[in-house]
């Protein structure tokens, strides 16, 4: 398969020289760790449905991953491969991450929300392999919607479940079989630092889905800085509620631990009051997640109950945190709560640092990582003055490899400014504040709502005549999705009836509209274009339909 890779020599080099890219993967950090200290705690991964926890030391998750590893060689994977796993935060998604940089293949990590609508194109486009999901997670039969669509896709050859049974448990054909290490076997196939290794998705202003591609090289290049600025070790705790299917799980809840030789702590469903506790329970140092996951942890009751003198930072990103919530959080929860930026494309490239001043860490997005730049641009591309609105671009060292089969899609000029579709302010000491954005998404608990896929899909219904999609403010997940729609003469379209279309053509029920607005018109351009503009501000009033 040509994936479409975008990663020049003189890219490479430049990078090196600069000493940008260590040229070191999550398996070289690993063997580090193995070789000072195997017995350290690697993984404490809390399964919130049966209440059980699963603890490995850097041993026994490193016997996993080529145990893994070794089954997916005999399953006839190659080096370039991908391999699908649709799973929560479980030890299962470290291992098998691990497990195809052993043999070389690339990791699809797929959010447990997705459906047989975002599934058949994802599995698909990837030319994927082998699949990984839960038996059951959440009351829902992921082998039942996989045996539905398995047939569509021809590439497929293999699925496996977790906690499942016969000869599709992931257990039993991974990790109950023996096989003996054959490291040479392993040794031969593993990824290199410049090699894909992780293909993940992400929805624009397209009706379908960018798979973009990274390689250990460019996510570490945005993972160092990190460590730099918050002066992180080994004695560190992470801990993650953040789905490690979305960028932020990934890179800071997976790769940033075995980074640093430190455990991971792992929650696959969000409970606040159980966060806490396991928090202070572990001794957890760092987290990072999106505005809802701090709200609910900062407006917790009982949060004084807990001892979180250990926990130090809480980064922040997804979409622009409201200053009221920073300060409160920063004083509920006696640590640093700092705000960051970044896409999928190049991880957190902006953020703010323990020291600086109260106005940068209440009022901004933060200032560029070592390694990385970022400029505000008017429409004409001359960089904008100080505090005044205006384009973001960005050159980072984190940059990634490309848009998996759609190299024409890579946005980033001959000077390596990447055009973010993000609108922002720059103060004079080069701290961003993200205002708006040029994409037609919306971002709902820093997960991005594919508005153009919601709307083809309502145009569908007989009913509609006419949508459009926007996004109305929420106190607690910072947008939610608001239907605008003109009817067809003399028809009807209640907001149940609106949920039950959308969940018939399979699609995700994250993505839903969650009010639903009639109009006669919508507001439209002489040349006939719907005016969104005036519909989001109308939105602005709105609250959710229940």
């Amino acid at each position: 398969m040509d994936l479409g890779v975008i990663l020049p020599p003189e890219r490479i080099a430049a990078m090196e020289a600069r000493g940008d890219w260590a040229g070191k993967t999550t398996l070289d950090y690993l063997d580090a760790t193995l070789a000072r200290d195997p017995a350290r705690t690697a993984v404490i991964a809390h399964d919130s449905e049966t209440g059980s926890t699963t603890t490995l030391t850097y041993a026994e998750l490193d016997r996993a991953a080529r145990r893994i590893a070794h089954g997916l060689v005999a399953l006839g994977i190659a080096p370039g491969d991908v391999v699908s796993f649709q799973l929560p935060n479980w030890w299962q998604f470290t291992a098998l991450h691990l497990a195809c940089i052993h043999a070389g293949a690339i990791s699809n990590p797929l959010m447990p929300i997705f459906r047989a609508r975002e599934l058949r194109f994802m599995l698909g486009f990837a030319e994927a392999k082998l699949y990984v999901g839960p038996a059951r997670f959440r009351g829902f039969d992921y082998p039942a919607l996989m045996r539905d669509i398995a047939p569509e896709l021809p590439q497929l050859k293999n699925c496996f479940y977790i906690g499942g049974g016969g000869a599709q448990s992931f257990e039993r054909h991974f990790l109950d079989t023996p096989r003996a290490d054959a490291p040479d076997i392993l040794a031969a196939r593993r990824s290199g630092a410049n090699d894909v290794t992780q293909l993940l998705y992400t929805s624009g202003t397209t009706g379908q889905p960018k798979g973009v591609m990274h390689t250990a090289n460019t996510m570490f290049a945005c993972l160092t800085p990190i460590v730099q600025r918050f002066a992180m070790g080994a004695e560190d705790v992470i801990w993650m509620a953040s789905p490690l299917a979305h960028q932020t799980g990934f890179m800071y809840g997976m790769m940033l631990p075995v980074m640093l030789g430190a455990p991971s702590v792992l929650h696959d469903i969000w409970a606040p009051a159980e966060a806490a506790c396991s928090m202070a329970r572990t001794g957890a140092t760092f987290t990072m997640a999106s505005t809802p996951f701090l709200a609910d942890l900062a407006d917790l009751p009982s949060l004084a109950e807990h001892d979180l003198s250990r926990f130090r930072i809480f980064l922040s990103a997804g979409a622009p945190i409201p200053r009221s919530l920073v300060e409160r959080a920063t004083a509920r929860l006696g640590a640093h709560v700092l705000s960051g930026w970044g896409m999928t494309e190049i991880g957190c490239v902006t953020c703010c640092a323990p020291g600086d001043a109260a106005e940068k860490i209440f009022g901004t997005d933060g200032v560029a990582l070592p390694g990385s730049a970022v400029k505000v641009v008017n429409e004409d591309g001359t960089e904008a003055p100080a505090g005044v609105e205006g384009l973001l671009k960005c050159r980072p060292n984190s940059l990634f490899a490309g848009y998996l089969k759609r190299p024409e899609a890579f946005g980033v000029d001959g000077d390596g400014w990447l055009d973010t579709g993000d609108y922002a302010r720059m103060d004079a000491d080069g701290y961003i504040r993200i205002t708006g954005r040029a994409k037609d998404i919306i971002i709902r608990g820093g997960e991005n709502i594919p508005v153009v896929e919601v709307e083809e899909l309502l145009y569908r219904h007989p009913a509609v005549r006419e949508c459009a999609v926007v996004a109305m403010p929420d106190a607690r997940l910072g947008e939610r999705g608001c239907a605008f729609v003109g009817l067809a003469d003399g028809a009807a379209l209640s907001f149940q009836e609106m949920a039950a279309h959308l969940r018939g053509h399979g699609m995700a029920v994250h993505y839903f509209p969650e009010k639903l607005v009639i109009r006669d018109a919508l507001p439209r351009t002489p040349s006939g274009k719907i005016q969104k503009f005036v519909l989001r501000e109308e939105a602005k009033a709105f609250t959710v339909d229940r």
